[in-house]
């Protein structure tokens, strides 16, 4: 007994029993319910963002949006790399976990005047989730000097990003947009500034994330086409309505068919360090934003096609569903291009036709266009899965096995 106390005495004068990154290291590579709890939340922020441009559905209204947008993404990219690194369950971790699930709620509600009455209230709500997820990379980087000078980067890049969003607050018109444009700017391009060297995650965990925030941004455009049809469900309604499932069952199937299993193949076999962290920053934390733009901006299209099915879209509706389904092609494009070096000319193809269908949908009928766009994404889907039928079904074997 007498031995027992005396090694527990020992334990503690070096200092074994003070809380280590192993007391919140994550453990597991499957996401976990509070991540998938905390995503409910950012849902209720992207259904915001669609709000904000459908209600003014101008150049600027658009681009109001997409800012939001932008500053939320990188807001959830954060906490992609933090719960990739700590389990989000792990004692106080959980009851920070909630606080930013709070502070995230108070800043989708003000999403809609974020450039009006509710700007300083979105830029210090935004602040505080910030500051939590710093303030968790911080325990968790203890006693890993290059993992700190990382962390130490992040928070220098978010205090210059919140900050400049407070500053906005106080101004408007364009040189407030200006601001948040420059705040947004710095505050992503923060991992060129300072390396990427030091940051871990669990590749498996952090391809999953990402993946179900695709779904979760897919979700959106089910939501769209709901709010679309309260002015009542007839026969055009009912076939725009199956016609907007059928581009959102094209964008999973381009997402999850093949495009996710191999790139987080290849995030996994990228060795640990620069290299991966790169990979990954590069493919999913920049790469995966225009793709989540692209499906919410298809959503207000097919928000505003339910609404108005006999009559033709405005410009920026119509940019924002043809337009919008092309960037998330293009976005693809890219995100093969960073993982194996190739492009894809078939989807760069089909974008290249859908950005030339935006004239055509300022002079026929929305449902025409929306019908359009439904017939080449589903022609592109098919092509694929022909052409490559025995690549795909190799693959998808082995991820089965």
């Amino acid at each position: 007994m007498k031995d027992s106390s005396r090694d527990d005495q020992v334990l503690m004068a070096n200092g074994s029993h003070r809380p280590h990154l192993t007391t919140v290291r994550r453990e597991g590579d499957q996401v976990t319910p509070l991540e998938l709890f905390f995503d409910l939340v950012f849902v209720l922020a992207i259904t915001q963002c669609t709000s904000l441009m459908a209600d003014d559905p101008t150049w600027r209204g658009l681009a109001k949006g997409l800012l939001v947008l932008g500053v939320l993404w990188w807001s959830w990219v954060g906490y992609a790399w933090l719960t990739s690194v700590v389990d989000p369950e792990a004692g106080a971790v959980r009851i920070v976990m909630f606080g930013a699930m709070a502070g995230l709620l108070v800043v989708g509600l003000a999403v809609p005047l974020a450039f009006d009455t509710h700007a300083r209230i979105f830029a210090i709500a935004y602040g505080s989730v910030r500051a939590a997820h710093i303030a968790l990379f911080v325990i968790a980087s203890r006693d890993q000097p290059e993992f700190r000078r990382s962390v130490v980067g992040l928070g220098i890049g978010t205090a210059v990003g919140v900050g400049l969003l407070v500053v906005a607050s106080f101004f408007d018109g364009w040189v407030q947009g200006l601001i948040w444009v420059l705040a947004f700017a710095l505050d992503a391009a923060e991992p060129f500034f300072f390396g990427a060297e030091g940051w871990q995650l669990m590749p498996e965990h952090f391809v999953e994330r990402h993946g179900l925030i695709i779904i979760i941004a897919l979700g959106e455009s089910i939501v769209a086409i709901g709010v679309g049809a309260e002015i009542g469900v007839d026969g055009r309604v009912i076939v725009a309505a199956a016609l907007g499932i059928a581009v959102a069952a094209a964008q999973w199937w381009a997402y999850f068919d093949v495009v996710a299993i191999v790139a987080g193949r290849n995030l996994a076999e990228q060795p640990l360090g620069r290299v991966r962290n790169e990979m990954a920053r590069d493919s999913y934390s920049y790469l995966h934003f225009p793709m989540v733009a692209g499906i919410v901006l298809v959503a207000l299209g097919m928000k505003k096609t339910i609404a108005h099915v006999d009559d033709p879209l405005d410009t920026v509706p119509a940019v924002a569903l043809c337009g919008g389904a092309a960037l998330y092609l293009i976005a693809h494009v890219a995100f093969r291009y960073r993982n194996i070096r190739s492009i894809n000319r078939q989807r760069l193809v089909v974008a290249v036709m859908l950005l030339a269908l935006i004239p055509v949908g300022r002079q026929v009928d929305a449902l025409l266009t929306l019908a359009i766009v439904a017939t080449m994404s589903a022609a592109l889907i098919a092509y694929e899965a022909i052409r490559w039928a025995e690549a795909r079904g190799e693959i998808r074997r082995q991820v089965s096995h």
